[in-house]
């Protein structure tokens, strides 16, 4: 029998790196009773840090899923990265969930992924708690991590407990209205969250005004709804290592996180109804699940993709069904995954996370009972803007690097992967230079595969400024065998940008027969890509075919491409030929006290500031256009400037002239390649 949908809670622990998230999951596995012994982070022996990159980092770099039963609820919770470079994870596994757990550190205060992912999980809905971690830190850090708490995110952030007797327990002020407590009053704390939490109530606001108490009995069933619509964000206090506040964390699971009964339900978007349908959450309505991880056993190599079930059981012999895969797929088993270790269930219920091995199914797919072509809106995943250029070390290898990047952008939905049409290089996207250091570490490790890196070529386009007229170009072969001949005269003159290029045939008569004239188009083509003055492609070039001759026996297809390949070289050369480079629109948050550094920067890119915003918690962000061959390498230089607190999104703008000293700097270190034809 499935559990009632009521029964789970399903949650993230999100923030920023350090905050200890990772240390917070493994408390909570070891007072349900699921380990036995408190796993470290910094010795290795974390279990939810279960991968090597993480081990050796010392940080996670990937989500790890687990789940424990505590006041007969199954609470499912995934343990994100905290670092930026890895934040496709943890957005990733904000849509299987109904609360974000923000995890902030007493000692380390708020970083600047910690403000991210606590606005995405508002903006898609999602009920959160802040957990404020290290209240043995000491002196003032507790009251300062708060203060900033309540500063960033807003009033609304109500303790639910508070740290007594220097951090060494903790006291409920949902149900103490006294008590001596290291920080703020208990009986004002019990008064603020009672009356934040029948404001949300109409019935409950009326009984509490007439009689200004309110029993918790009646009060409970109004907690979810409160913390749902962002009125109440509990705030709690825990200290991991020291097992202070983890078993009342549990209980604020069960009691302040919206079961996916009431939760914020998932919209279902098909051709019917490209608006979208809330997800009734029953478990008698049709089988609709989405993939919110995919997962690879580095031992068995076995793949797990993990499901957030919104509606409806399946057992494992039904068939599943994908958009891409319309025949359907035998599940075989259900799987609860509890970091390294599988259990296995006999069905999946709506409310429930599980897995199932080896099915080609991709993050965000959408799996239901039968065939339909829906889906269900994921959070929006940053654009990833880091890239590197990889060449195998051996040739031989070149197939094997493709396999395994394609592995690694199954698991993170923030890499990519794919080869330049423009430069031909085999290119890597992640968020940062950390990303893309653990995608070539993985590779080594599970492929025993090594790749040199380099910064990719700059897309820079060639065009011209000016006009060239009448210029002409003949060729001649004489040497042996049949020749060749052809002469042309063409001119060229600047397109509007962004027209592309345009073959004007002017000839009349017949200077040169009909059926060579598509050969000087297609000669000047095929130089196009190549480019003339830098080996960039040409573009936005008006080209018009004024004049030529022909010889009755030597004139061929060959020989007029080369003419016309020929010609517009020339006439490129003598048009005022330019570099156009795509400028890039940037968006930089960082702390207010770095804006100066960083304005005075982008400018000595070459850039132009567009405006600036604030955001709580005394951060900013910059906008701002800027070359992108000066930002190639800008997460470095951000995080030199910021101590690690500023990140940055571009996207292209558009491209704009190259400065006539950089344009010689481009040319000089082009090495030209002289063909013979």
């Amino acid at each position: 029998m499935h559990r009632p949908i009521g029964d789970f809670r399903n949650v993230a622990l999100v923030g920023h790196a350090h905050a200890g998230k990772t240390t917070l999951g493994e408390a909570i596995l070891l007072k349900a009773g699921v380990t036995t012994r408190l796993g470290s982070v910094d010795d290795g022996t974390s279990v939810l840090d279960n991968n090597d990159e993480s081990k050796e980092r010392k940080t996670s770099v990937e989500s790890s899923a687990f789940f424990v039963e505590h006041a007969g609820k199954v609470i499912n919770v995934i343990d994100t990265p905290g670092a930026p470079d890895f934040t496709g994870q943890t957005l990733a596994a904000l849509a299987g969930v109904g609360t974000a757990v923000v995890v902030v550190s007493a000692a380390a205060g708020i970083g600047v992924n910690t403000r991210r992912v606590f606005n995405a999980a508002r903006k898609n809905g999602l009920a959160q708690i802040v957990a404020i971690t290290r209240i043995d830190a000491g002196g003032d850090a507790v009251r300062e991590a708060l203060e900033a708490v309540q500063e960033t995110f807003g009033s609304e952030c109500l303790p639910i407990n508070l740290p007594a007797d220097g951090g060494k327990r903790v006291i409920d002020v949902l149900e103490s209205e006294e008590g001596a407590a290291d920080l703020l009053d208990v009986a004002e704390c019990h008064k603020a969250l009672v009356e934040a939490i029948v404001e949300t109530d109409d019935a409950l606001m009326t009984e509490y005004m007439e009689t200004g108490a309110i029993t918790l009995d009646r009060l409970r069933p109004a907690i979810g709804k409160a913390v749902l619509s962002g009125h109440v964000v509990p705030v709690v206090f825990v200290s991991s290592k020291g097992d202070v506040g983890v078993t009342e964390l549990m209980d604020a699971l069960t009691t302040f996180a919206p079961s996916p009964e009431i939760g914020t339900p998932r919209k279902l978007i098909t051709p019917d109804n490209p608006e979208g349908a809330p997800i009734k959450p029953s478990a008698e309505g049709e089988f609709i699940a989405q993939v919110i991880k995919v997962m690879f056993d580095p031992k068995s190599n076995i793949r797990y993709a993990l499901m957030r079930v919104h509606s409806g059981h399946a057992k494992a012999d039904a068939s599943i069904y994908t958009v891409s895969d319309r025949k359907g797929q035998r599940p075989g088993h259900f799987l609860r995954i509890c970091a390294d270790k599988h259990t296995e269930v006999e069905e999946a219920s709506a409310g429930d996370i599980i897995a199932v091995a080896k099915l080609d199914l991709k993050i965000g797919d959408v799996v239901m009972s039968h065939a339909h072509e829906a889906t269900i809106p994921m959070p929006r995943f940053p654009t990833p803007m880091f890239a590197l250029a990889l060449e195998p070390k051996s040739r031989g290898d070149i197939e094997k690097v493709s396999a395994a990047l394609h592995r690694f952008s199954d698991e993170d939905p923030c890499f990519n992967y794919h080869r330049d049409p423009e430069t031909h290089e085999l290119l890597m996207e992640g968020m940062g230079d950390m990303h893309l250091t653990v995608i070539q570490s993985k590779m080594k490790r599970y492929f025993k595969l090594e790749v040199d890196t380099h910064a990719p070529k700059i897309p820079y386009r060639e065009t011209i400024a000016g006009r060239a007229e009448n210029v002409e170009y003949t060729h001649k072969k004489q040497s042996g065998g049949a020749g060749q001949f052809a002469r042309v005269f063409i001119n060229v003159e600047p397109n509007e940008r962004g027209a592309g290029y345009e073959f004007v045939d002017k000839i009349f008569g017949g200077a040169i027969d009909q059926q060579f004239r598509p050969s000087v188009d297609k000669g000047i083509r095929q130089q196009m890509t190549k480019g003339v003055i830098a080996g960039y492609p040409v573009v936005d070039v008006k080209v018009s075919l004024v004049d030529g001759k022909t010889h009755p026996v030597d004139s061929k297809d060959i020989a007029f491409q080369i003419a016309g390949r020929q010609a517009f070289k020339k006439a490129f050369a003598a048009a005022k030929a330019i570099l156009l480079e795509p400028v890039v629109h940037i968006e930089v948050t960082a702390p207010a006290d770095n804006v100066g550094d960083i304005t005075r920067d982008i400018a000595g890119k070459r850039g132009h500031i567009e405006g600036q915003d604030m955001l709580p918690g005394n951060m900013v962000i910059i906008k701002g256009t800027v070359p992108l061959a000066e930002v190639a390498s800008y997460s470095s230089q951000l995080k030199s400037v910021t101590g690690g607190q500023g990140s940055y999104t571009m996207e292209l703008s558009h491209y704009d002239v190259v400065p006539p000293n950089v344009q010689q700097q481009i040319m000089a270190a082009h090495k030209p390649q002289d063909e013979e034809d």
